[in-house]
């Protein structure tokens, strides 16, 4: 069976962030694959893989893009499949050019847009989980029991340093 996450990206230098979605995912018990899908360089593969997704078993997409980040919105316009696009931090213009062409998309074409970066992976694989979580009792209270961790490692008071 098909992991139901594909975590898809631009390049392999893209893997520095997105492995962050990949790494929370596992933390929850949830598979998934992970493919570079270019919508630039490899225009027939990023067709081919959109529009078999969800016949290949995928429920959610999770989108990596950097520079002109058109990955997750050419998914998004081939499938109806939930597109979550992560803009990947670049050295031109700090993902910021990533995060607008990945927002601006027209309407009719959602594509579910998270923070630049390694929160950005972080937040997609947890909102995934959460739309996955809504069928799955045992997901659920994974991301619950994560949840809980978060809020108990903050501290009450901050810490003096010697």
């Amino acid at each position: 069976m098909t992991a139901p996450i594909a975590i898809i990206m631009g390049s392999q230098s893209d893997w520095d962030t997105m492995r962050h979605a990949a790494d929370t995912l596992a933390t929850l018990g949830v598979d998934s694959e992970r493919h570079i899908v270019s919508a630039h360089r490899t225009p027939d593969r990023l067709f081919a893989f959109a529009r078999g997704a969800k016949a290949a078993g995928f429920k959610i997409i999770i989108a990596g893009a950097g520079g002109a980040a058109h990955l997750p919105g050419m998914v998004a316009s081939l499938t109806e499949l939930p597109v979550f696009g992560v803009p990947i931090e670049t050295k031109a213009l700090s993902g910021v050019d990533s995060l607008y062409s990945i927002v601006q998309m027209p309407a009719g074409i959602p594509v579910g847009t998270l923070a630049i970066g390694k929160p950005g992976a972080i937040n997609a694989a947890l909102l995934a989980a959460s739309v996955l979580a809504l069928n799955d009792p045992a997901l659920s209270g994974r991301l619950e029991a994560w949840r809980r961790q978060q809020t108990e490692a903050v501290g009450e008071r901050p810490e003096e340093s010697a």
